[in-house]
């Protein structure tokens, strides 16, 4: 049951991102050109994310299992550190520069852009790495305990 509610969410999220334009990374950068033909579409699709996600997220902090009863894991940590910063400037140089972030490239992606192809193939390279990069460092801490 869990499967067809996470299916029926990511086809819901999927369409929106369809119908709002933000899976067209045209879209995404004349957002971002605050110099040119600057289009606040994007500001108002967060917005509007944000205006959901903000009662469902109070309540969510008050359970601690979804309606299907699974688990609740929120964040705990409130610390933002180099890493967070580190990985927010990441993903801000690469959304500008493509036009993607993960969701929609993956509906781009879907709809076959190939354009969707080459950030995909890039963001799961970047993942890898960074998964190589934390056993790398877990391992030694991990000898020396």
């Amino acid at each position: 049951m869990q499967a067809v509610f996470a299916l029926i969410a990511g086809l819901v999220f999927g369409l929106g991102l369809i119908l709002s334009g933000m899976a067209n990374p045209a879209k995404v950068l004349a957002f971002l050109d605050l110099a040119g033909r600057w289009d606040p579409s994007l500001a108002l699709v967060m917005a509007g994310a944000i205006a959901v996600a903000l009662p469902a997220f109070a309540w969510a902090k008050r359970r601690k299992t979804s309606l299907l009863g699974t688990p609740l894991s929120l964040p705990a940590s409130t610390t933002i550190d180099a890493r967070l910063v580190g990985g927010g400037l990441l993903f801000g140089v690469g959304w500008g520069l493509a036009g993607f972030c993960p969701g929609p490239a993956l509906v781009a992606l879907g709809m076959g852009e190939a354009k969707a192809l080459l950030f995909v193939v890039a963001m799961l390279a970047g993942m890898g790495g960074f998964e190589l990069i934390e056993r790398r460092r877990a391992t030694p801490a991990a000898r020396g305990a």
